[in-house]
């Protein structure tokens, strides 16, 4: 009975151990990963998601301002400026989907943007600020608060800029930059003898919500073919646009005017000088031959004013070989060949004088 009692005890501790993990083991007062205090599993994968791209090596972003009236290259933002045949300007399709409450917008903010549901626009703030004529549709609430707006209502030959924000983005994988306009703000410019005076964004929307829109409008972009080959869409995406840089994301959030204090060629310069860098970001990226050089320095010589001639030299220059090759480039080129010297003729001995080998073959010879 005693042997039997020992083999269940025995078989009942091991089933107990079996059913045991081993944790990690950590020093005393160590604590693992998994087991840091206020830290879930959601909030770890939210900061892995959060990391950059390990395949990105630059990234900036930029503000533009798109003026409709003075630059051709955005007139197919502005026209048509009424309805023709079904379509709409730029203008129309945004102000249309905030009213019908299927796009979200968000508040010009003079700062730092902030896309979040706190500062989602209104669309009664938005009538009411710039004095829209509208009236609640069916199906009005406040959960779906949607609006009906003539098409006359629409302040659409007001709206002459937008302000677009841009990603820069250089790819290690394809060694190229890559341009995404990440948000859009019609911008209304009015006299002075209005109740809002200049210009005035409305508010922000993001190009993400637009994109399904965007690709549905087809638009004429050259007067010498009146063909509808392009959308808002690739009017964006393929960078057809043109505009000036008014501000740059920085710790101190300010405007290129404000680092230029107000000067109009300092402001020139620090355009220009931002857009050459972002164009000529990865020709940076390569150690210069002696021709660019020259070239650049050329350049530079002959237009000694303007900023966007910067010699190569004097960019920041960084090299994506690794050591052992530069320094077998550097041995290549140089090490140069050695001459082979020349061979001397062999000298023929005169008959007359006898050589040293012929004569110790004579006097080694048998008699």
């Amino acid at each position: 009975m005693a042997i039997a009692a020992l083999g269940a005890a025995a078989q009942e501790q091991t089933s107990s151990t079996a059913t045991l993990s081993r944790g990690p083991r950590t020093r005393p007062g160590q604590q693992t990963e998994a087991s840091a205090p206020g830290v879930s599993l959601r909030m770890q994968s939210q900061s892995e998601a959060s990391r950059p791209d390990a395949s990105l090596k630059y990234m900036r972003v930029i503000y533009r301002e798109l003026d409709l009236a003075e630059e051709d290259a955005n007139a197919p933002l502005y026209f048509p400026e009424d309805l023709v045949d079904g379509n709409e300007n730029l203008f129309r399709i945004m102000f249309r989907l905030l009213a019908q409450n299927k796009v979200p917008a968000y508040e010009y903010l003079d700062g730092r943007e902030d896309f979040s549901e706190a500062n989602r626009a209104k669309m009664a703030d938005i009538i009411n600020r710039f004095d829209i004529l509208a009236t609640p549709a069916k199906g009005f609430s406040e959960k779906n608060p949607v609006y009906d707006i003539e098409p006359v209502d629409v302040p659409t030959n007001e709206v002459l800029a937008y302000f677009i924000i841009e990603r820069w983005e250089f790819d290690n994988r394809t060694n190229k930059m890559r341009t995404t306009v990440e948000a859009i703000a019609p911008v209304i410019v009015r006299d002075d003898a209005s109740a809002i005076a200049g210009k005035t964004p409305m508010f922000w929307m993001k190009m993400s919500d637009l994109k399904p829109y965007l690709q549905a409008q087809y638009i004429f972009t050259d007067d010498d073919n009146n063909l509808a080959s392009h959308t808002y869409d690739d009017f964006f995406t393929l960078n057809l646009y043109k505009g000036n840089i008014y501000k740059t994301r920085n710790l101190r959030n300010r405007t290129l005017a404000q680092m230029a204090k107000e000067d109009p060629d300092t402001l020139k310069a620090l355009q220009d000088s931002i857009q050459h860098r972002l164009d000529h970001y990865a020709d940076n990226l390569w150690v210069p031959s002696r021709e660019e050089l020259q070239k650049a320095r050329e350049a530079a010589e002959a237009n000694p004013g303007d900023s966007t001639n910067i010699p190569v030299e004097v960019l920041p220059v960084r090299s994506t070989r690794s050591r052992s090759e530069r320094a077998s480039t550097r041995s290549r080129e140089t090490k140069k060949p050695k001459a082979r010297a020349a061979k001397k003729p062999k000298s023929t001995p005169s008959p007359s004088t006898p050589s040293s080998s012929a004569s110790r073959s004579v006097r080694n010879r048998r008699k």
